[in-house]
Protein backbone atom coordinates (compact mmCIF):
# COMPACT_ATOMS: atom_id res chain seq x y z
CA UNK A 1 0.00 0.00 0.00
CA UNK A 2 1.58 3.66 -0.92
CA UNK A 3 -0.56 6.33 1.37
CA UNK A 4 0.21 9.99 1.07
CA UNK A 5 -2.19 11.79 3.75
CA UNK A 6 -5.69 11.35 2.44
CA UNK A 7 -4.18 10.00 -0.79
CA UNK A 8 -3.40 6.27 -1.50
CA UNK A 9 -3.52 3.15 -3.51
CA UNK A 10 -3.44 -0.10 -3.46
CA UNK A 11 -2.03 -2.58 -6.22
CA UNK A 12 -2.81 -6.45 -6.80
CA UNK A 13 -3.10 -9.23 -9.70
CA UNK A 14 -5.74 -11.50 -10.00
CA UNK A 15 -5.25 -14.77 -9.77
CA UNK A 16 -5.24 -17.58 -12.86
CA UNK A 17 -7.72 -19.53 -13.53
CA UNK A 18 -5.40 -22.61 -12.11
CA UNK A 19 -5.72 -20.99 -9.07
CA UNK A 20 -9.65 -20.14 -8.93
CA UNK A 21 -10.45 -23.77 -9.50
CA UNK A 22 -8.05 -25.44 -7.61
CA UNK A 23 -10.15 -28.85 -7.43
CA UNK A 24 -11.19 -28.77 -10.95
CA UNK A 25 -8.13 -30.35 -12.91
CA UNK A 26 -8.19 -30.82 -16.15
CA UNK A 27 -8.39 -34.18 -17.45
CA UNK A 28 -4.76 -35.68 -17.21
CA UNK A 29 -3.61 -33.16 -15.21
CA UNK A 30 -2.00 -35.35 -12.18
CA UNK A 31 -0.03 -37.04 -14.92
CA UNK A 32 1.77 -33.10 -15.25
CA UNK A 33 4.90 -32.11 -13.43
CA UNK A 34 3.55 -29.76 -10.58
CA UNK A 35 5.95 -26.82 -11.67
CA UNK A 36 4.08 -26.93 -15.22
CA UNK A 37 1.35 -24.59 -15.59
CA UNK A 38 -0.09 -26.39 -18.74
CA UNK A 39 -2.43 -24.64 -20.87
CA UNK A 40 -4.74 -22.47 -19.67
CA UNK A 41 -7.53 -23.18 -21.95
CA UNK A 42 -7.72 -26.26 -19.93
CA UNK A 43 -8.98 -24.86 -17.24
CA UNK A 44 -11.48 -23.10 -18.93
CA UNK A 45 -15.36 -25.38 -18.41
CA UNK A 46 -18.97 -24.68 -19.71
CA UNK A 47 -19.67 -21.38 -17.85
CA UNK A 48 -16.28 -20.89 -16.38
CA UNK A 49 -14.96 -18.20 -17.40
CA UNK A 50 -18.63 -16.75 -17.15
CA UNK A 51 -17.33 -14.91 -20.66
CA UNK A 52 -14.58 -16.28 -22.45
CA UNK A 53 -11.54 -14.34 -24.42
CA UNK A 54 -13.53 -11.51 -23.13
CA UNK A 55 -10.40 -8.81 -23.36
CA UNK A 56 -10.75 -9.62 -27.26
CA UNK A 57 -14.53 -9.11 -27.26
CA UNK A 58 -14.13 -5.60 -24.97
CA UNK A 59 -11.74 -4.65 -27.61
CA UNK A 60 -13.17 -5.29 -30.90
CA UNK A 61 -17.09 -4.48 -29.54
CA UNK A 62 -18.26 -1.70 -32.31
CA UNK A 63 -21.87 -1.14 -31.56
CA UNK A 64 -23.26 0.01 -27.55
CA UNK A 65 -24.01 -1.10 -25.34
CA UNK A 66 -23.21 -4.13 -26.08
CA UNK A 67 -24.52 -7.15 -23.27
CA UNK A 68 -21.68 -8.69 -22.28
CA UNK A 69 -20.13 -5.39 -21.98
CA UNK A 70 -23.08 -4.04 -20.09
CA UNK A 71 -23.49 -7.37 -17.92
CA UNK A 72 -18.88 -6.88 -17.19
CA UNK A 73 -19.45 -3.03 -16.38
CA UNK A 74 -22.55 -4.12 -13.78
CA UNK A 75 -20.36 -6.42 -12.03
CA UNK A 76 -17.49 -4.43 -11.74
CA UNK A 77 -19.72 -1.77 -10.62
CA UNK A 78 -21.83 -3.81 -7.98
CA UNK A 79 -18.14 -5.42 -6.94
CA UNK A 80 -16.34 -1.82 -5.87
CA UNK A 81 -17.98 -1.61 -2.86
CA UNK A 82 -15.10 -4.22 -2.13
CA UNK A 83 -11.35 -4.12 -2.55
CA UNK A 84 -9.04 -4.37 -4.52
CA UNK A 85 -8.23 -8.09 -4.27
CA UNK A 86 -11.87 -8.93 -4.71
CA UNK A 87 -12.79 -7.18 -8.03
CA UNK A 88 -9.65 -8.29 -9.52
CA UNK A 89 -10.87 -11.75 -8.26
CA UNK A 90 -14.08 -10.98 -9.56
CA UNK A 91 -13.01 -9.67 -12.85
CA UNK A 92 -10.70 -13.13 -13.17
CA UNK A 93 -14.16 -14.95 -13.08
CA UNK A 94 -15.74 -13.00 -15.78
CA UNK A 95 -13.06 -13.50 -18.01
CA UNK A 96 -9.90 -11.06 -17.32
CA UNK A 97 -7.27 -13.56 -15.81
CA UNK A 98 -4.19 -12.35 -14.20
CA UNK A 99 -5.66 -8.73 -14.56
CA UNK A 100 -3.77 -6.27 -12.64
CA UNK A 101 -5.63 -3.87 -10.41
CA UNK A 102 -5.10 -0.38 -8.87
CA UNK A 103 -7.07 0.78 -6.37
CA UNK A 104 -6.69 4.70 -5.96
CA UNK A 105 -8.03 5.96 -2.98
CA UNK A 106 -8.39 9.90 -1.38
CA UNK A 107 -10.74 10.64 2.06
CA UNK A 108 -10.90 13.95 3.36
CA UNK A 109 -14.08 13.96 5.92
CA UNK A 110 -14.27 17.95 6.33
CA UNK A 111 -14.53 18.57 2.47
CA UNK A 112 -17.18 15.57 1.77
CA UNK A 113 -14.09 13.22 -0.30
CA UNK A 114 -14.81 9.45 -0.14
CA UNK A 115 -13.38 8.92 -3.71
CA UNK A 116 -12.46 5.21 -4.57
CA UNK A 117 -11.61 4.54 -8.03
CA UNK A 118 -10.51 0.93 -9.50
CA UNK A 119 -8.62 0.28 -12.73
CA UNK A 120 -8.61 -3.31 -13.57
CA UNK A 121 -6.15 -4.28 -16.80
CA UNK A 122 -5.96 -7.44 -19.17
CA UNK A 123 -3.33 -9.05 -18.91
CA UNK A 124 -2.49 -8.57 -22.39
CA UNK A 125 -2.44 -4.84 -21.66
CA UNK A 126 -5.03 -3.86 -24.49
CA UNK A 127 -8.05 -2.88 -21.82
CA UNK A 128 -9.14 -0.77 -19.03
CA UNK A 129 -11.89 -1.06 -17.02
CA UNK A 130 -11.98 2.40 -14.38
CA UNK A 131 -14.56 1.77 -12.20
CA UNK A 132 -15.95 4.44 -9.33
CA UNK A 133 -17.49 3.00 -6.59
CA UNK A 134 -20.88 4.49 -5.65
CA UNK A 135 -22.02 5.56 -2.23
CA UNK A 136 -20.91 3.47 1.00
CA UNK A 137 -23.98 3.19 2.83
CA UNK A 138 -21.83 2.87 6.47
CA UNK A 139 -19.68 6.23 5.52
CA UNK A 140 -20.97 9.68 6.67
CA UNK A 141 -18.93 11.75 4.51
CA UNK A 142 -19.69 9.72 1.69
CA UNK A 143 -23.68 10.56 2.34
CA UNK A 144 -22.61 14.24 2.55
CA UNK A 145 -21.12 14.31 -0.77
CA UNK A 146 -24.38 13.37 -2.75
CA UNK A 147 -25.96 16.04 -0.61
CA UNK A 148 -23.54 18.59 -1.18
CA UNK A 149 -25.65 19.77 -4.05
CA UNK A 150 -24.17 23.41 -4.58
CA UNK A 151 -23.68 23.98 -8.40
CA UNK A 152 -20.03 24.54 -9.32
CA UNK A 153 -18.71 26.25 -12.64
CA UNK A 154 -16.31 23.75 -14.36
CA UNK A 155 -12.70 25.18 -14.48
CA UNK A 156 -11.97 24.11 -18.30
CA UNK A 157 -13.13 25.31 -21.28
CA UNK A 158 -16.52 24.13 -22.25
CA UNK A 159 -19.18 24.97 -24.85
CA UNK A 160 -21.26 26.93 -22.34
CA UNK A 161 -19.94 29.06 -20.37
CA UNK A 162 -22.48 29.54 -17.76
CA UNK A 163 -22.50 25.41 -17.61
CA UNK A 164 -22.62 23.93 -13.98
CA UNK A 165 -22.19 21.21 -12.01
CA UNK A 166 -22.78 19.50 -8.51
CA UNK A 167 -20.21 20.55 -6.49
CA UNK A 168 -19.82 17.22 -4.24
CA UNK A 169 -19.26 14.70 -7.64
CA UNK A 170 -17.10 17.26 -9.09
CA UNK A 171 -14.90 17.50 -6.32
CA UNK A 172 -14.63 13.71 -5.81
CA UNK A 173 -13.44 12.85 -9.31
CA UNK A 174 -10.91 15.46 -9.58
CA UNK A 175 -9.38 14.41 -6.07
CA UNK A 176 -7.77 11.06 -7.61
CA UNK A 177 -7.92 12.39 -11.07
CA UNK A 178 -4.59 12.85 -12.07
CA UNK A 179 -3.34 9.30 -10.30
CA UNK A 180 -6.10 8.07 -12.39
CA UNK A 181 -4.28 10.06 -15.95
CA UNK A 182 -1.07 9.01 -14.65
CA UNK A 183 -1.68 5.06 -14.26
CA UNK A 184 -3.46 5.66 -17.63
CA UNK A 185 -0.59 7.13 -18.84
CA UNK A 186 1.84 4.11 -17.86
CA UNK A 187 -0.95 2.15 -19.60
CA UNK A 188 -1.26 3.65 -23.03
CA UNK A 189 3.40 3.55 -23.08
CA UNK A 190 2.29 -0.30 -22.44
CA UNK A 191 3.28 -0.75 -19.22
CA UNK A 192 0.96 -2.04 -15.64
CA UNK A 193 -1.51 0.45 -14.18
CA UNK A 194 0.60 -1.13 -10.96
CA UNK A 195 3.43 1.00 -9.18
CA UNK A 196 6.02 -1.06 -7.58
CA UNK A 197 7.49 0.53 -4.57
CA UNK A 198 10.29 1.95 -6.78
CA UNK A 199 8.32 4.05 -9.25
CA UNK A 200 8.69 1.79 -12.27
CA UNK A 201 6.14 -0.32 -13.84
CA UNK A 202 6.46 -3.95 -15.38
CA UNK A 203 5.91 -3.92 -18.88
CA UNK A 204 2.68 -5.38 -20.56
CA UNK A 205 2.40 -7.53 -23.59
CA UNK A 206 0.49 -4.95 -25.19
CA UNK A 207 -0.74 -0.87 -25.23
CA UNK A 208 -3.77 0.44 -24.41
CA UNK A 209 -6.49 0.45 -27.07
CA UNK A 210 -9.80 0.42 -25.37
CA UNK A 211 -10.46 2.19 -22.13
CA UNK A 212 -14.45 1.41 -20.25
CA UNK A 213 -15.53 3.64 -17.57
CA UNK A 214 -18.18 2.55 -15.45
CA UNK A 215 -19.77 2.98 -12.08
CA UNK A 216 -23.01 2.31 -9.78
CA UNK A 217 -24.92 5.47 -7.79
CA UNK A 218 -22.20 8.03 -7.23
CA UNK A 219 -19.74 6.30 -8.91
CA UNK A 220 -21.96 6.44 -12.05
CA UNK A 221 -22.00 10.25 -11.63
CA UNK A 222 -17.83 9.90 -11.46
CA UNK A 223 -17.83 8.10 -14.50
CA UNK A 224 -19.74 10.58 -16.71
CA UNK A 225 -17.95 13.31 -15.07
CA UNK A 226 -14.95 11.71 -15.90
CA UNK A 227 -15.96 10.96 -19.51
CA UNK A 228 -16.76 14.71 -19.49
CA UNK A 229 -13.11 15.98 -18.71
CA UNK A 230 -11.52 13.35 -20.77
CA UNK A 231 -14.09 15.14 -23.93
CA UNK A 232 -13.04 18.62 -23.23
CA UNK A 233 -9.59 18.91 -21.56
CA UNK A 234 -6.95 18.57 -24.63
CA UNK A 235 -4.19 17.21 -22.92
CA UNK A 236 -6.39 13.99 -22.56
CA UNK A 237 -6.97 13.44 -26.27
CA UNK A 238 -5.05 10.51 -26.29
CA UNK A 239 -6.67 8.77 -23.52
CA UNK A 240 -9.99 9.92 -25.20
CA UNK A 241 -9.51 8.78 -27.89
CA UNK A 242 -9.14 5.38 -26.77
CA UNK A 243 -12.99 5.30 -24.57
CA UNK A 244 -15.35 2.88 -25.89
CA UNK A 245 -18.04 3.10 -23.56
CA UNK A 246 -19.06 4.51 -20.18
CA UNK A 247 -21.58 2.41 -18.83
CA UNK A 248 -23.36 3.57 -15.54
CA UNK A 249 -25.97 1.89 -12.94
CA UNK A 250 -28.29 4.32 -10.88
CA UNK A 251 -26.58 6.91 -11.54
CA UNK A 252 -27.78 10.69 -10.13
CA UNK A 253 -28.04 13.99 -12.08
CA UNK A 254 -24.39 15.47 -12.51
CA UNK A 255 -25.29 18.87 -14.12
CA UNK A 256 -27.23 21.78 -14.72
CA UNK A 257 -29.49 21.98 -17.98
CA UNK A 258 -26.88 24.20 -19.39
CA UNK A 259 -24.07 21.56 -18.98
CA UNK A 260 -25.89 18.45 -20.48
CA UNK A 261 -27.20 20.21 -23.42
CA UNK A 262 -23.60 20.91 -24.26
CA UNK A 263 -23.06 17.03 -23.59
CA UNK A 264 -25.39 16.07 -25.81
CA UNK A 265 -24.14 18.43 -28.58
CA UNK A 266 -20.88 16.52 -28.31
CA UNK A 267 -21.72 13.31 -30.33
CA UNK A 268 -19.18 10.94 -28.62
CA UNK A 269 -20.76 12.19 -25.28
CA UNK A 270 -24.11 11.26 -26.01
CA UNK A 271 -23.57 7.94 -27.80
CA UNK A 272 -20.94 6.40 -25.68
CA UNK A 273 -21.95 7.66 -22.48
CA UNK A 274 -25.15 4.81 -21.46
CA UNK A 275 -26.98 5.48 -18.45
CA UNK A 276 -29.68 2.12 -17.18
CA UNK A 277 -31.67 2.52 -14.17
CA UNK A 278 -33.70 -0.38 -13.41
CA UNK A 279 -37.40 -0.32 -12.48
CA UNK A 280 -38.30 2.60 -9.92
CA UNK A 281 -34.84 3.61 -8.55
CA UNK A 282 -34.85 6.91 -6.78
CA UNK A 283 -31.31 8.08 -7.02
CA UNK A 284 -31.26 8.76 -10.91
CA UNK A 285 -33.92 11.39 -10.06
CA UNK A 286 -31.88 12.96 -7.78
CA UNK A 287 -31.13 15.85 -6.80
CA UNK A 288 -34.36 17.47 -6.13
CA UNK A 289 -35.61 20.31 -7.66
CA UNK A 290 -34.98 22.28 -4.66
CA UNK A 291 -31.85 22.10 -4.90
CA UNK A 292 -32.11 23.23 -8.18
CA UNK A 293 -32.30 22.42 -11.92
CA UNK A 294 -30.95 19.37 -12.88
CA UNK A 295 -30.50 17.24 -16.68
CA UNK A 296 -29.36 14.41 -17.35
CA UNK A 297 -27.97 13.54 -20.76
CA UNK A 298 -26.68 10.24 -22.75
CA UNK A 299 -28.49 7.27 -23.55
CA UNK A 300 -31.07 5.74 -21.20
CA UNK A 301 -32.37 2.36 -20.41
CA UNK A 302 -34.86 1.45 -18.16
CA UNK A 303 -35.94 -1.74 -17.08
CA UNK A 304 -39.76 -1.60 -16.34
CA UNK A 305 -40.85 -3.64 -14.28
CA UNK A 306 -44.45 -5.66 -13.67
CA UNK A 307 -45.55 -6.20 -10.11
CA UNK A 308 -47.89 -8.75 -11.10
CA UNK A 309 -45.71 -10.44 -12.83
CA UNK A 310 -43.28 -10.18 -10.24
CA UNK A 311 -45.68 -11.24 -7.67
CA UNK A 312 -46.44 -14.42 -9.74
CA UNK A 313 -43.38 -15.26 -10.33
CA UNK A 314 -42.20 -14.77 -6.46
CA UNK A 315 -45.61 -17.08 -5.75
CA UNK A 316 -43.60 -19.86 -7.92
CA UNK A 317 -40.76 -19.76 -5.70
CA UNK A 318 -42.35 -19.67 -2.62
CA UNK A 319 -43.91 -23.13 -3.95
CA UNK A 320 -41.08 -24.66 -4.89
CA UNK A 321 -41.23 -24.36 -8.61
CA UNK A 322 -38.07 -24.24 -10.66
CA UNK A 323 -39.17 -21.27 -12.75
CA UNK A 324 -37.91 -17.97 -12.20
CA UNK A 325 -39.30 -15.78 -15.25
CA UNK A 326 -37.89 -12.28 -16.16
CA UNK A 327 -40.21 -9.85 -14.53
CA UNK A 328 -39.26 -6.93 -17.12
CA UNK A 329 -36.98 -5.90 -20.06
CA UNK A 330 -34.58 -3.17 -20.66
CA UNK A 331 -35.66 -0.59 -23.20
CA UNK A 332 -34.47 2.84 -24.32
CA UNK A 333 -35.65 5.61 -23.92
CA UNK A 334 -36.06 9.27 -25.82
CA UNK A 335 -37.80 11.00 -22.67
CA UNK A 336 -34.98 10.91 -19.76
CA UNK A 337 -35.68 10.65 -16.41
CA UNK A 338 -36.74 14.30 -14.52
CA UNK A 339 -35.85 15.48 -11.06
CA UNK A 340 -38.03 14.36 -7.65
CA UNK A 341 -39.73 17.65 -6.15
CA UNK A 342 -38.06 17.67 -3.06
CA UNK A 343 -35.72 15.26 -0.71
CA UNK A 344 -38.72 14.06 0.71
CA UNK A 345 -38.79 11.28 -2.55
CA UNK A 346 -35.56 9.90 -1.05
CA UNK A 347 -37.78 9.14 2.15
CA UNK A 348 -40.30 7.36 0.54
CA UNK A 349 -37.90 5.36 -1.90
CA UNK A 350 -36.22 4.17 1.17
CA UNK A 351 -39.28 2.88 2.49
CA UNK A 352 -39.59 0.10 -0.30
CA UNK A 353 -36.25 -1.48 1.56
CA UNK A 354 -38.82 -3.24 4.05
CA UNK A 355 -42.24 -3.15 1.88
CA UNK A 356 -40.52 -4.96 -0.99
CA UNK A 357 -40.12 -8.23 1.51
CA UNK A 358 -43.41 -8.33 1.61
CA UNK A 359 -45.27 -10.66 -0.83
CA UNK A 360 -48.28 -8.84 -0.85
CA UNK A 361 -46.88 -4.97 -0.49
CA UNK A 362 -44.06 -5.64 -3.27
CA UNK A 363 -47.32 -5.59 -5.84
CA UNK A 364 -48.09 -2.47 -4.92
CA UNK A 365 -47.13 0.73 -7.32
CA UNK A 366 -44.40 2.71 -6.31
CA UNK A 367 -43.39 5.98 -7.54
CA UNK A 368 -39.62 6.22 -6.10
CA UNK A 369 -38.04 2.74 -4.83
CA UNK A 370 -34.25 2.72 -2.89
CA UNK A 371 -34.90 -0.97 -3.00
CA UNK A 372 -34.70 -0.94 -6.94
CA UNK A 373 -31.33 0.83 -6.48
CA UNK A 374 -29.30 -2.13 -5.14
CA UNK A 375 -26.35 -2.92 -7.70
CA UNK A 376 -27.86 -7.04 -7.28
CA UNK A 377 -30.86 -6.47 -8.85
CA UNK A 378 -28.93 -4.71 -12.29
CA UNK A 379 -26.30 -7.36 -12.12
CA UNK A 380 -29.27 -9.91 -11.88
CA UNK A 381 -31.22 -8.18 -14.81
CA UNK A 382 -28.26 -7.49 -16.85
CA UNK A 383 -27.33 -10.83 -16.94
CA UNK A 384 -27.74 -12.60 -20.23
CA UNK A 385 -29.19 -15.24 -20.76
CA UNK A 386 -27.91 -18.83 -19.80
CA UNK A 387 -24.83 -17.21 -19.11
CA UNK A 388 -23.64 -18.41 -15.36
CA UNK A 389 -23.25 -15.88 -12.86
CA UNK A 390 -20.30 -13.98 -12.06
CA UNK A 391 -18.65 -16.45 -10.06
CA UNK A 392 -18.33 -18.78 -13.42
CA UNK A 393 -20.30 -21.90 -11.19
Amino acid sequence: MLETGGLWAVDTQAPSYRQLRPFNQPDGYSRLPETEEGDARNWETEGFPVHKGLSTHLLNVVEHPDPVVAHVMAVCSGYAYSGPETVSMIMARMGLEENHCRLISATVDAMFICSRAFLVQSADGKVVILCYRGTEPTNLANGLTDLDVEPQRISYQFEDPCASVHAGFYRNVRVTRYEIMEALRRAVSGRSVRKSVDGESERMPGKLEALYITGHSLGGAMASMMAVMLRQEKKYATIADLLKGVYTFGQPMIGDPSFARACESDGELSRKVIRYIHGDDVIPHFPPVTAGPYMHFGREYRYRISHLRESVSGWLRYMGSPHQEQTGVWQETDKYTSQMSSFLGFALGASTLAARKSQILRALPVVYSLEDHLPAHYIGTLTPRRVSDEFGD
